[in-house]
């Protein structure tokens, strides 16, 4: 990740800071969709310095370098992941939060119909759909 922000960081005219070095590679490491919030928390424990200002801009840097995704994940605040080659989607569940990706061939057959039908060319498609996991699905039926 460090050569890929080194990269993008020329390409913009910006520095490459150790606060961003750890941001990315948190982000990176976590596998996963991290808030704002919890990123700050993860990095104040390896940097005590960093502030959570430096954590929202650095976010939106790196968004705007495509080096993020910020994803609303059924919740009032952004998710964040590293961007992936492949588009995917997300299942929510409304009782834990737990978020789970997939990929569907019907999306990209549905997208391509779009484009062709409305003349627009689509570059991205972003599906989230709520309801609940297995594990909350059972608490919830009636004994």
């Amino acid at each position: 990740m460090k050569m890929i922000l080194k990269k993008y960081c020329k390409m913009s005219g910006r520095s490459v800071t150790n606060q961003r070095k750890l941001l990315l590679d948190l982000i990176y490491r976590a596998k996963g969709h991290l808030d704002a919030d919890e990123l700050f928390r993860r990095a104040k424990e390896q940097q005590q310095r960093i502030s959570l200002a430096t954590v929202y801009r650095n976010l939106k840097l790196f968004k705007e370098m495509g080096l993020i995704s910020e994803n609303r994940l059924g919740e009032n605040h952004s998710h964040y992941e590293i961007r992936s080659p492949v588009e995917h989607h997300h299942l929510v569940c409304r009782s834990c939060g737990r978020v789970e990706e997939f990929d569907s061939p019907l999306i990209d057959e549905a997208r391509l119909r779009l484009q062709q039908q409305k003349e627009f060319d689509i570059f991205s498609v972003q599906l989230k759909m709520e309801g609940y996991c297995p594990k909350c699905k059972q608490k919830r039926k009636p004994s």
